[in-house]
């Protein structure tokens, strides 16, 4: 995510640029993180293969819980000043209905993110999502990171971020804590890695 201006915004305004630049540029998303504008390019086809490999592996986990990967909005951030829309998010099934385009993040047990090859993903994916996932009270934010070559599994959140940070390289077993506490063969993922 590229930093527009050092000047902050007010959810309302983003909101109207959002849905600008949604029905006027194909390619491109945007997200209000810390009261600043970011853009960032729509994901390539093997962004979507990883997602859809998770997606996978996370379906017997309960009934009740969902991998939901269709882009959807979370209002993250102190005083609500924050949009971010996760690669995914495991939360129930119904926890988005009748939400809107951004939704409360307290369904939510686990954001997902997996690397983009653009300039913003270490700012945006590393630094500045982790920090307003963990401020939102999110429990785990689990970032595939194709350009690293590793899953990074953040947990216990706090104000000031997450407290438990855990990195695997591509092919290890990867344990989730609860409240997902599942074990994950990373194995596929080596087909990813840059």
């Amino acid at each position: 995510m590229t930093a527009v201006h050092e000047d902050t915004f007010l959810t309302e305004e983003f909101e109207a640029i959002a849905r600008a630049v949604d029905r006027e540029v194909e390619g491109m998303q945007v997200e209000l993180i810390d009261g600043r504008l970011g853009v960032k390019r729509v994901p390539d086809g093997d962004h979507g293969r990883v997602l859809n490999w998770l997606l996978m592996l996370l379906m017997p986990l309960s009934p009740g819980l969902f991998l939901h990967v269709i882009g959807q909005g979370l209002a993250v951030g102190p005083y609500r000043k924050g949009r971010a829309r996760p690669d995914g998010v495991l939360a129930p099934y119904d926890a988005f209905g009748g939400a809107g385009e951004w939704a409360s993040p307290d369904p939510v047990v686990m954001a997902v993110e997996v690397t983009s090859h653009d300039s913003g993903t270490n700012k945006r994916d590393r630094v500045e999502k982790p920090a307003a996932y963990a401020q939102a009270g999110i429990p785990i934010y689990l970032l595939i990171d194709r350009d690293a070559g590793t899953v990074v599994v953040h947990s216990q959140p706090g104000d000031d971020g997450y407290q438990d940070v855990h990195s695997y390289a591509f092919g290890r077993e990867v344990t989730l804590p609860p409240p997902v506490g599942i074990t994950l063969d990373t194995e596929a993922l080596k087909d990813f890695a840059d």
